[in-house]
């Protein structure tokens, strides 16, 4: 079998459809499990602080076992798993992450906890590039909506496992809970068998090779990426304390955070579609302003418009990301997209996880006040910046015109 993708061999019309639909619910469905896997720690670390008398560094220290794992071997990972069909490779990667929560769930040690952590961190870096690549395979030039889907379901999986962690966790003991955990990962490793159409090596379709050995922009779209992370990760670093400084309560809070989210998971699954429907650049350029804007007013307002303001200030502040996941494809270096993909997971997971030690230090500097403005900031530095993707972006598009007419 050549390395095209395997929808470009299925039949048309209502079954290329259909096998469209499976790829995208098994991506959907590994990227909720595992970014509910990554979500649901936060509810564990303080039931194992009590256990290991660990202290906050030790905690951190946890985390990163898990988070660094998977954000540093995303390109190693995908390189591996390059060599495999994409359902095998997605399989496999649950089934590794659910395997070390299994590890986690036997274990009677610290070591033990730490070796589960790392080995379903290795799991979830094959997660990400696969699922993405498969989605982006599916669908050709129409995949950045589709893509919007998988981000949106990302999200679900973060809402809805550290609530399900935390209900069992009044019934039973941590490592039980884990080992439910471990075994939701192999049910969903056996239903992404059934579900995932089956398919040859992932790497290289005609829509992929066009980019060729030019200067495609990626390197560009993967520091606006990177910028836009950072500028989520600041504004959720301070809003707590925002609110706090308003009259805002432990409850308000939670509420606050509720509203950004349920905004964020409506922004990921919209902008996708309007990514697609007016472009890139007007539509990133219009949600980073507008992040940027919204962000400085909450400084500003009291305490209920404030509140008010939270779903929308969700909606912009998540939504790009799904735009500029939906855009990899297009600037993917040399045609390799699935390496592309892997090579933006670790730009925006290694923001994630430096920005807010870089706004933290500025926030105990300043004040909070000066760390959110600096946040609103970051939003309008990458506006300059994707500005300069149009270039690359016609480029594509011309391509993508050339490959169609063939």
């Amino acid at each position: 079998m050549s390395q095209a993708a395997f929808l470009v061999e299925s039949p048309s019309g209502t079954d290329a459809r259909s096998l469209r639909r499976r790829s995208l619910g098994g991506a959907c469905l590994a990227h909720g499990l595992h970014d509910g896997y990554t979500d649901l720690l936060y509810v564990l670390l303080p039931v194992w602080q009590a256990e290991f008398g660990l202290g906050y560094a030790g905690l951190a220290v946890l985390r990163s076992l898990y988070y660094a794992t998977m954000g540093g071997l995303q390109v190693p990972a995908d390189r591996w798993a390059a060599r495999l069909p994409i359902r095998v490779s997605l399989g496999l990667s649950t089934l590794v992450a659910a395997a070390g929560f299994g590890v986690m769930a036997l274990s009677g040690s610290l070591t033990g906890l730490c070796c589960g952590l790392v080995l379903a961190g290795i799991g979830a870096s094959i997660q990400h590039p696969r699922a993405s690549l498969l989605v982006a395979q599916a669908y050709g030039g129409s995949a950045r909506g589709p893509l919007g889907i998988y981000n949106f379901a990302g999200d679900l999986g973060k809402s809805l496992f550290p609530v399900l962690v935390a209900l069992l966790l009044g019934l039973l003991a941590w490592r039980p809970v884990v080992g439910l955990m471990a075994g939701i990962g192999i049910a969903v490793t056996l239903v992404l068998a059934g579900l995932l159409p089956p398919g040859g090596l992932a790497e290289a379709g005609p829509r992929e090779q066009r980019a060729g050995g030019r200067n495609s922009g990626f390197g560009l779209l993967m520091t606006v990426g990177a910028l836009d992370t950072a500028t989520r990760m600041g504004t959720l670093l301070f809003l707590p304390f925002l609110l706090e400084a308003k009259g805002g309560t432990g409850t308000t809070t939670g509420l606050a955070l509720a509203l950004v989210f349920a905004g964020g998971a409506f922004g990921k699954a919209v902008c996708g579609w309007l990514g697609d429907r007016l472009g890139v650049l007007p539509c990133v350029v219009a949600t980073e302003t507008a992040t940027a804007l919204l962000v400085a007013t909450l400084l500003v307002l009291p305490l209920g418009p404030t509140l008010f303001l939270l779903p929308l200030v969700g909606v912009v502040l998540n939504g790009t990301s799904s735009v500029l996941y939906g855009t990899v494809p297009d600037l993917a270096p040399r045609g390799e997209v699935g390496r592309a993909f892997a090579l933006f997971y670790t730009a925006v997971i290694g923001s994630g996880g430096l920005a807010p030690i870089a706004y933290g230090f500025l926030g105990d500097a300043a004040g909070p006040a000066v760390g959110l403005l600096a946040a609103a900031g970051t939003a309008l530095l990458t506006v300059p910046l994707v500005l300069g993707l149009r270039r690359p972006l016609a480029t594509a598009a011309q391509d993508r015109a050339r490959t169609s007419a063939a």
